[in-house]
């Protein structure tokens, strides 16, 4: 059992609820954050904080439903639990999707991405589902900066239920935040999440660990998509990265392996995941938009390797949403993390539009 488990578990059986009655200054004000839930053997535990006061219980079956209203959440007890048995999909290929809706680098801003969905009709005014047999993806980043990564992140986790039950999907696509974060790298976490690990006595890292529901969660999401004629990668895509054979499912296989922990195989290996989590990599390239871009040879080169027609990459902000190369890239994001109220990418039947934070679709 590790130290995180141990902790965890000392708190929810020694201390009684609420746990921690101190409060801990801070300004503005008062915080809430969480659930977050963690498996010990057949042991879910869910910890939170509510105005500074730490929380626990020990989450069994018939008392999950108070969990459920009190986070508003529409999934059950054996759907939480489902998330440890996920195996993770490499190859992450979709075919005859008529809609797809793209946002992307949200840095825990709620407020934007909740408008910004309700906007182009993918939530309804209770933020459930709306968007039929569509496709929403959501091209990474959503943690660090902001204050309400973890309200994103379970408002996500439970559209996901939502849209699979209309015959949609959603696609959590992974950012460098998500892989900072994972990583232990909490540079840029909002000092709300710093008050967090001192309330709870965690690290803001452990806290997604693989023994949490949401680390597990994260960790089997895929750097990499194809929809249609279309490549969803959070940075882009080097040419590097042709040049060493880097299929979808190898850069979504390295990468996961490399949040479980697993050790490369060999130097090879060792060489490509380097590559994979460095500046050149699906999370980190800039090279779409940079002041030089990419030539349309090399371009070209890449489209073909994949098999696609079109890249849509996020990271890079921007104003707006914006296309180059001819509208083979597109860049989704549209600098929420700047203040702005940023835009999203819907695409109806190939076609390419702008959606604003007021719903208005503008034709690329």
């Amino acid at each position: 059992m590790n130290s995180l488990v141990r902790l965890l578990l000392f708190i929810l059986f020694s201390i009684s609820t609420p746990l921690l009655g101190q409060q801990v200054p801070v300004s503005p004000g008062a915080i809430d954050d969480g659930p977050y839930f963690f498996k010990s053997n057949d042991t879910i535990a869910a910890i939170w904080i509510k105005n500074n006061n730490l929380y626990s219980r020990i989450i069994l079956p018939d008392n999950f439903a108070g969990i459920r209203s009190m986070f508003g959440f529409s999934f059950n007890y054996n759907y939480l639990v489902k998330t440890f048995r996920q195996s993770p999909g490499f190859s992450q290929k979709f075919t005859d999707v008529d809609n797809i809706c793209v946002i992307s680098d949200i840095h825990g801003n709620f407020e934007s991405y909740i408008t910004l969905l309700k906007g182009a009709s993918v939530i309804d005014g209770n933020l459930r589902w709306k968007f039929g047999k569509g496709h929403l993806v959501i091209l990474g980043d959503i943690f660090d900066r902001g204050e309400k990564v973890t309200e994103i992140l379970w408002h996500v986790f439970d559209l996901e239920k939502q849209a699979l039950g209309a015959g949609g999907r959603v696609h959590l696509i992974l950012g460098n935040h998500e892989l900072m974060v994972l990583s232990g790298d909490l540079r840029y976490i909002h000092e709300k999440y710093l008050i967090t690990q001192m309330l709870t006595g965690i690290s803001y890292s452990g806290l997604f660990s693989g023994n949490s529901i949401l680390g597990m969660w994260l960790r089997s999401k895929p750097a990499a998509v194809t929809i249609n004629d279309i490549l969803f990668i959070h940075g882009g895509i080097s040419v590097d990265m042709i040049e060493n054979g880097l299929t979808v499912k190898d850069i979504n296989e390295a990468i996961y392996n490399d949040l479980i922990g697993k050790e490369p195989v060999d130097s090879s290996h060792i060489i490509k995941l380097d590559l994979l989590i460095g500046d050149n990599g699906p999370l980190w390239y800039r090279g779409f938009f940079s002041e030089t871009g990419i030539d349309n040879q090399n371009l070209d080169k890449i489209l073909a390797f994949y098999g696609v027609n079109h890249i849509i990459v996020g990271h890079t902000p921007g104003n707006v949403i914006r296309s180059v190369n001819n509208d083979k890239i597109f860049g989704v994001d549209a600098g929420i993390t700047n203040g702005l109220p940023g835009e999203l990418l819907l695409i109806k039947k190939g076609e390419f539009f702008r959606v604003d934070s007021s719903g208005i679709r503008t034709k690329l």
